[in-house]
């Protein structure tokens, strides 16, 4: 029998469209909870949703200046997806999407269905519209289910709506160790640094992004002890990204946890202090000889992270860890996962990288003002000869118009080096810093309209 007070614990989907867009969000919201669950009576069969962000990026690295790469540039100096350019207005999302209650008969089962229209890692290799959820909620007296294609539990910076991210861009190790590139099922070369301003196929990934998503099942819920509120999701997944199937046989485990003292609100209006874990573990397959033989390895592939969220206005702290092992991202112009595939050095395939992040707001008592800070490291393939580490501080503001619109302009300040190979002397010397070392400086702006 279906125990319809269970909802009470979660607020409906139209309500967290309206609230997740409001001056005070987000910040210490439950987002295992909130996203993809419905309370009965506040819900139809179908409403339509979504949002659009409009962006301009300027990123001023400049080429190599010494070695073979000389006048080219690497990814990190051009903009994405299509990397071709350094400067670029872009509708980086257009979100489209339909939820509700699909059974009037019984409201303890409901639905969620987005697809993805802008250009971005999701789409730009594969089409201009992709389906980025697409899931199915049944809430029990034991547990909540969900199975479809929706969020990972996961690093927080991933878990949480997208529409309402206090910054522009992820993390470096949001960015490279989480948001997973999946591996071509056949070996692909590396591709050289590019020259502008036609540095056509610099991306050698030929399926899109994974976007902190998976298809497989999960059973989560929250439950209150006293003054915490304790949250939990164990899920299988495919570990095939936005792909509906299974390209390998092998399945995907994820397990998340969350603690959280409350200080007042509810839903996205949450305050609190609230502490989680996550990891995932899974295989995927990689074909790394260019030898003409379709004849791809299994790897393991590893992610876990510990963190701190703090919100009590006008302030917001989080700090999070993450490391991993197994298929590390190197770049998207590496879709061997190795930095030099004909050497043992650079060896993403069975590497370690770690990083973490500090990020502090401060949200302008009776304004529409909120200003942020971040600073956020990568050590990326630990140990290895090719390690590198990865330096960056953002500082922006968002601008909130109204309750569905606000302005974000963020500043980053970049550093990037390999420890491993000198800064200065000649091109063999330096090695990988012949390239990194002209990474700069990038200006952002992007406009969020919630409907």
């Amino acid at each position: 029998m279906i125990n319809k007070n269970i909802f009470k614990k979660t607020l409906s989907a139209a309500a967290v469209v309206a609230g997740l867009s409001a001056i005070q969000v987000a910040e210490a919201a439950n987002w295992l909870m909130l996203q993809g669950t419905e309370r009965p009576g506040a819900a139809g069969r179908a409403k339509v949703w979504g949002f659009i962000q409009a962006q301009y990026q300027n990123d001023s690295s400049d080429p190599a200046t010494i070695g073979p790469d000389t006048d080219a540039y690497i990814p990190p100096k051009l903009i994405g997806p299509n990397l071709t350019s350094q400067e670029q207005f872009n509708v980086n999302r257009a979100r489209i999407g339909v939820r509700g209650i699909g059974m009037p008969l019984d409201s303890s089962v409901n639905y969620f269905l987005l697809a993805e229209l802008g250009n971005n890692a999701i789409t730009a290799n594969d089409g201009d519209v992709a389906i980025s959820d697409a899931s199915i909620t049944m809430n029990t007296d034991l547990t909540r289910i969900r199975m479809g294609l929706f969020k990972t539990p996961g690093m927080e910076e991933g878990l949480q709506a997208i529409h309402v991210f206090d910054y522009i861009n992820f993390t470096t190790v949001g960015n490279q160790l989480m948001l997973e590139r999946l591996p071509n099922t056949t070996y692909t070369a590396n591709i050289a640094p590019a020259k502008l301003p036609n540095p056509a196929g610099i991306n050698g990934f030929n399926r899109p992004v994974a976007a902190f998503r998976d298809t497989g099942i999960q059973f989560f819920d929250s439950f209150k002890s006293g003054k915490w509120d304790h949250s939990y999701a164990v899920m299988i997944g495919n570990g095939n990204g936005l792909n509906f199937g299974d390209i390998d046989g092998n399945k995907d485990t994820y397990v998340y946890w969350s603690s959280e003292l409350g200080y007042g609100g509810k839903g996205p209006r949450a305050q609190g202090l609230k502490l989680f874990a996550w990891s995932q573990s899974g295989k995927r397959l990689l074909d790394n000889t260019d030898d003409s033989t379709v004849n791809p390895v299994e790897y393991d592939r590893t992610r876990q992270g510990v963190g701190v969220k703090y919100l009590k206005m006008p302030h917001r702290v989080t700090f999070e860890h993450v490391s991993g092992e197994g298929m590390i991202f190197v770049g998207p112009h590496a879709a061997t996962f190795d930095m030099n595939p004909s050497a043992a050095p650079g060896n993403g395939e069975n590497g370690k990288s770690s990083g973490y992040y500090l990020d502090y707001g401060y949200y302008v008592p009776k304004s529409k003002w909120q200003f942020d800070v971040r600073y956020d490291f990568y050590n990326r393939l630990e140990g290895d000869v090719f390690e590198t580490e990865w330096t960056k501080t953002t500082v922006g503001f968002n601008y909130h118009v109204n309750k569905k619109s606000r302005v974000t302009v963020n500043y980053e300040m970049r550093d990037v080096i390999a420890p491993g190979f000198a800064t200065t002397g000649t091109p063999p010397q330096q090695g990988p810093n012949m390239n990194l070392q002209g990474i700069g400086d990038r200006v952002s702006a992007q406009y969020t309209h919630i409907f």
